[in-house]
């Protein structure tokens, strides 16, 4: 297997990885990022292999002082089921605890099961349920204490 190597990022790098990730059938602009990270501490984590960037995951502080929110993330479908998710959670909840935060809180789509058994399987827990119009686009908030 290749090295994974995983690095700050910056916004237009997630823009362009968000935009070839199909799960994100509208995937947020550099306005967006900027606007809702600008004020508030963050990280943005990029993943590369073969000197490519194949993945990236940005968080930030949310709801609390101690409370680290991990907003947006993907993986190139061609270098999936390679620990490049693993990798980068890792990473960002390393940094995360680092920094003092408790706690690692994060949002996903009822229909996004391989995201659901990803936290779960990373020690998170279901803590809320946002309903929407769809079943399978409830919103279920899992959050793990670091």
């Amino acid at each position: 297997m290749n090295d994974i190597l995983i690095r700050n990022g910056s916004f237009s790098e997630v823009v362009d990885l968000s935009r070839k990730i199909p799960e994100f059938f509208r995937p947020h602009s550099e306005n967006t990022y900027e606007e809702r990270l600008s004020e508030t501490q963050h990280l943005i984590l990029i993943a590369e292999m073969d000197g490519k960037p194949v993945g990236f995951k940005v968080g930030y502080q949310r709801f609390s002082d101690d409370i680290f929110y991990s907003w947006m993330g993907g993986v190139l479908s061609g270098y999936r089921r390679k620990g490049i998710a693993t990798r980068l959670a890792d990473e960002q909840e390393s940094w995360a605890k680092n920094q003092g935060y408790t706690k690692i809180v994060f949002k996903t789509r009822n229909r996004l099961t391989q995201m659901i058994h990803f936290g779960l399987n990373r020690g998170f827990m279901v803590v809320d349920l946002i309903r929407r119009e769809k079943v399978e686009e409830y919103r279920l908030v899992l959050e793990k204490v670091l």
